[in-house]
């Protein structure tokens, strides 16, 4: 009798089980090098003198910027003609002028909403089997789209937040410049450009360089001052655009009225110190109790509680 032959078994693949891999790593392919090719990408606004400034936008925001024409003219209506001048005014206060519009905006919050939700529902399935993490991806979905809702406008918050900061924190100084060069008998306008030529670029700077050159090509001193406390929509600043054009609307010597906003801005950097100063053990506090204190406790009181332990069983 002759022994069995094993035939051994190929299994045979089928076309579509090639191709479906090979498009799906080119789609990764492409998606990795988009996601590069945006990541990379860097933003310019260019200044008064013709000289560019770098502006740093979001990924998520550079990655969905070729979309958005597709969707800008939705919000073109006139129901939200004030609704787009609030937000252009926000986003000019922040340093994307020209760089970033209302309808832009709007459309990159719509489109992140768009990509958040079939993104949560789609990874659903591949995560729900997974131990530990299926039983609360309806929570990481709620969080994950309500996310989306809320970052455009978290991050352009901070983003005005942070040069409003700058410029409060420039302003003293610049002032006191300002102060001593009019005193010494400079003009405003070359007191003006002198502060630009020695400092370095910042968003104070920025504005005072704007301020120079609308001034030189006719705009008014009164004018130009307005302007630019209108953009920068910072208290301080605005209350110091305020004194400059009653000054000159009065006829009341520049010098005075620099020497007294110098005064007024140091004194409430002061206070603003001291404020900062008075909450620092307030929001200690909460680290202190959540953190520090119950592992003091447990180090403390760990040795008694396991000799106790092992004296009662």
């Amino acid at each position: 009798m002759e022994p069995e032959r094993i035939v051994p078994y190929v299994t045979q693949i089928t076309p579509q089980e090639i191709i479906a891999p090979l498009m799906w790593m080119v789609f990764a392919f492409a998606a990795a090098w988009y996601v590069g090719m945006s990541a990379s990408e860097v933003k310019y606004v260019r200044l008064a003198d013709g000289r560019q400034q770098m502006r740093k936008l979001p990924l998520l925001f550079r990655l969905l910027l070729p979309f958005v024409p597709n969707v800008a003219p939705l919000f073109r209506h006139k129901k939200l003609d004030n609704y787009r001048a609030k937000l252009d005014g926000r986003l000019i206060s922040a340093g994307y002028e020209g760089l970033l519009s209302a309808e832009e905006f709007m459309s990159i919050q719509v489109l992140l909403f768009i990509v958040a939700v079939p993104l949560s529902f789609g990874m659903k399935p591949a995560l729900e089997d997974l131990p530990g993490v299926g039983r609360f991806w309806n929570v990481g979905m709620i969080l994950m789209i309500g996310y989306s809702l809320i970052y455009p406008t978290s991050w352009l918050k901070q983003t005005r937040n942070a040069r409003h900061r700058s410029m409060q924190k420039a302003l003293p100084y610049v002032l006191d410049l300002m102060t001593l060069s009019v005193e010494a008998g400079l003009d405003f306008m070359t007191a003006i450009r002198k502060i630009i030529e020695k400092r370095a670029m910042d968003p104070l700077g920025e504005e005072l360089l704007r301020v120079f050159h609308e001034i030189q090509v006719g705009k008014t001193r009164r004018q130009a001052l307005r302007d630019m406390g209108l953009r920068a929509d910072q208290p301080d600043l605005s209350s110091v655009v305020s004194a400059l054009v009653q000054a000159d609307e009065l006829g009341v010597s520049l010098g005075t009225i620099l020497r007294i906003m110098a005064d007024q801005m140091r004194v409430k950097r002061f206070q603003r110190a001291e404020k900062l100063a008075y909450e620092a053990p307030v929001k200690m506090l909460g680290p202190l109790l959540l953190l520090i204190f119950p592992a003091v406790m447990l180090f403390l009181l760990g040795p008694i509680l396991a000799q106790a332990f092992r004296s009662a069983f």
